[in-house]
């Protein structure tokens, strides 16, 4: 659904410009891997990734965002080293607001989509909301920089139980786990008009 609004919006919102930023950074947070009958812990690595914002109007813009986390682990008990990554794919929006601050402006933003973890021979794919903060300083019209942090909650496994039924009615208990991830980054904006 929200592919075919960007796709139906798009040519009035190509003639608004667009804005890309590469960036890298670190992540950190729940690690839901378990090899051999491990859990392990990686405990951060680095994070790099690409976000583009289409401006709509008043300081909203649609934002598509993807960022990879690669790490070489070895667990307890394992003879080898594994190769794991975790990659966001993610659709949403970004506020700016005018505060005054002239060439700065900072912003929140709101992000869901998918995300995959992959270890050697295992790949899942789960769903994720985000959800952020930063600021972009804009020496020139054209070219800036990107401060910024976010923070991730992807559900791995969900499943409900009935507690408590009377005459056809119950109460359900929902149980979900979810695995957060922060991450920290700067990159460059490339502001096309």
């Amino acid at each position: 659904m929200i592919v075919i609004l960007l796709v139906a919006g798009a040519p009035s919102l190509c003639a608004q410009g667009l804005e890309i930023a590469p960036f890298g950074g670190y992540r950190f947070g729940s690690d839901p891997f378990v090899i051999v009958g491990d859990a392990v812990d990686i405990d951060g690595a680095p994070a790099v990734g690409l976000v583009f914002d289409v401006p709509t109007s008043n300081g909203f813009q649609i934002e598509g965002l993807f960022t990879h986390q690669q790490a070489d682990i070895q667990a307890i008990g394992a003879p080898t080293r594994w190769r794991i990554a975790v990659d966001h794919f993610q659709v949403g929006g970004l506020q700016e607001y005018d505060v005054g601050l002239g060439r700065a402006r900072p912003f929140t933003t709101g992000v869901l989509g998918l995300t995959r973890y992959a270890a050697e021979a295992d790949t899942e794919v789960r769903f994720t909301v985000g959800a952020g903060g930063g600021m972009k300083l804009f020496p020139s019209p054209h070219l800036g920089v990107r401060l910024e942090s976010r923070v991730f909650a992807t559900f791995l496994d969900a499943d409900t139980r009935a507690i408590a039924c009377s005459r056809g009615t119950c109460i359900y208990a929902l149980h979900v786990d979810v695995a957060w991830q922060a991450e920290f980054t700067a990159g460059m904006v490339v502001r096309f008009p």
